[in-house]
């Protein structure tokens, strides 16, 4: 894997992160690359300040090659819409680019990824980020928060809070769309209410951070 993201790389961040993309494609450093349709790279405008990062993709995403794009993706549309926000204004992906999944009675079904599968897979979600440089990160869910927050990462008690992260100035993390949607009744409506709660929060810490001197000490 080449060192796209080097400071002396003046190239701009569609392109590199194009490249990235490319080589991702033919990435065998763990054993999902044997079952999966399609590397889920990411998607989005690379110069956005706020980067939404998910667990892994799904079966609808493995088809596609594009993440969130199943129910929990027109979930979190519907929850990015009540903030004023498009997926033209951010950059979404996962820490994980390939579908976790196993075989149960016959078809593939999703499991949750690997330590040494996040492990493999981390490259990729760094070099990504080394390129977009954001503002401020989004987690959706512990995997993800632990992958860019820190470890043992507890949902319950430190959603919605801020940290620093190596990967960004600013951190924080609410629920997992998928989470939500399997909740019912008033369960649903609260969770639903925080996750938009905290996207209006990112945006907000965006406009924040704009006014911030740049951050030198970021990887």
């Amino acid at each position: 894997m080449s060192d796209l993201f080097s400071k002396e790389d003046t190239r701009p961040k569609t392109e590199r992160l194009a490249e990235l993309a490319e080589q991702a494609k033919s990435c065998s450093a763990c054993s999902l690359s044997r079952t999966r349709a399609n590397v889920v790279f990411g998607m989005g405008n690379p110069e956005a300040p706020l980067v939404i990062i998910g667990e892994g993709p799904g079966q609808n995403e493995d088809s596609t090659g594009l993440p969130f794009v199943g129910r929990s993706g027109l979930f979190l549309d519907e929850c990015l819409k009540a903030c004023g926000i498009t997926r033209k204004h951010i950059y979404i992906c996962n820490v994980i680019r390939c579908r976790a999944c196993a075989y149960e009675a016959g078809r593939l079904q999703n499991r949750p990824p690997t330590a040494d599968e996040v492990k493999a897979c981390q490259p990729w979600l760094e070099q990504t980020l080394q390129i977009i440089q954001p503002l401020v990160i989004l987690c959706l869910g512990s995997p993800s928060a632990n992958a860019i927050i820190h470890r043992n990462f507890r949902i319950t008690q430190e959603r919605g809070a801020w940290y620093a992260s190596k990967y960004a100035p600013h951190a924080i993390a609410s629920w997992h769309p998928a989470y939500i949607l399997r909740l019912e009744g008033a369960a649903y409506n609260v969770a639903k209410e925080e996750l938009v709660n905290d996207i209006e929060a990112a945006r907000k810490r965006v406009i924040q951070a704009r006014k911030e001197p740049p951050n030198s000490t970021l990887f």
